[in-house]
């Protein structure tokens, strides 16, 4: 399996509310954000991690650009227009087998991280979307299951709905193509994408990674520290 980072939003909210660090390199656990995702994705058995970062941050790319010295990774510096068009610039070097993709802004613990990707490798869906009841998204997208996990839909309104993405996504190759798709013509939020890989025909599964906090806010910086202090 392969391991890919969006990092290439421009943090704006961070900076209005006074961080003096762009949001990769914010401290959770002692650790820049950035490389603590890293160094969860390869504890978790990842050889290689694919990051896309903003060309703008010039601190972020410096600091990038030194830890590809001591850790396997590949690195594009890029501005785009959306997270998917993103995630399709790091296509190159995830494509031919399942991948794992997220922000550098969900915050997760170790322990369901493992349980998403194992479920990934032994289950029998397409995909496996990890997901979260823990509402902590401005603009969260709700995940509609059934009894078993599987996703029916994608919805932007809570209906009956349980469950909320976490923004973490394990996936086949094939979702590529898909997503290329999505970009051509014209999507640009991860939903569409998400909406469109069950149109296809996608099975696609959730897993329930607990609490998952999605740092957006000075105060998620906080929030995610106790989450990862609790030891999860």
């Amino acid at each position: 399996m392969r391991f890919a980072i969006i990092a290439a939003g421009d943090g704006s909210r961070l900076a209005a509310e006074g961080s003096e660090l762009p949001k990769p390199l914010v401290s959770l656990d002692g650790v820049p954000m950035i490389e603590r995702l890293i160094r969860l994705f390869m504890a978790c058995g990842a050889e290689r991690v694919s990051v896309i970062v903003n060309p703008l941050q010039s601190e972020t790319v410096r600091f990038m650009r030194n830890l590809r010295k001591c850790l396997p990774l590949d690195l594009v510096v890029k501005s785009t227009p959306s997270p998917m068009h993103s995630l399709l610039e790091l296509a190159p070097f995830i494509e031919g087998e399942q991948f794992c993709a997220t922000t550098v802004d969900t915050v997760f613990g170790k322990k369901s991280l493992a349980g998403l990707l194992k479920q990934m490798r032994t289950g029998y869906a397409d995909g496996v979307m990890g997901v979260t009841p823990l509402v902590d998204d401005e603009k969260p997208l709700y995940v509609d299951v059934d009894s078993q996990m599987h996703i029916h839909a994608f919805l932007d309104s809570r209906e009956s709905c349980r469950y909320v993405s976490a923004g973490v996504y394990c996936l086949p190759p094939e979702a590529l193509d898909i997503l290329a798709s999505a970009v051509g013509d014209g999507e640009r939020r991860m939903r569409h994408f998400q909406r469109r890989m069950l149109e296809y025909g996608m099975k696609l599964d959730a897993y329930d990674m607990g609490r998952v906090i999605d740092v957006d806010h000075t105060g998620d910086i906080e929030k995610a520290r106790c989450l990862i202090n609790s030891g999860i």
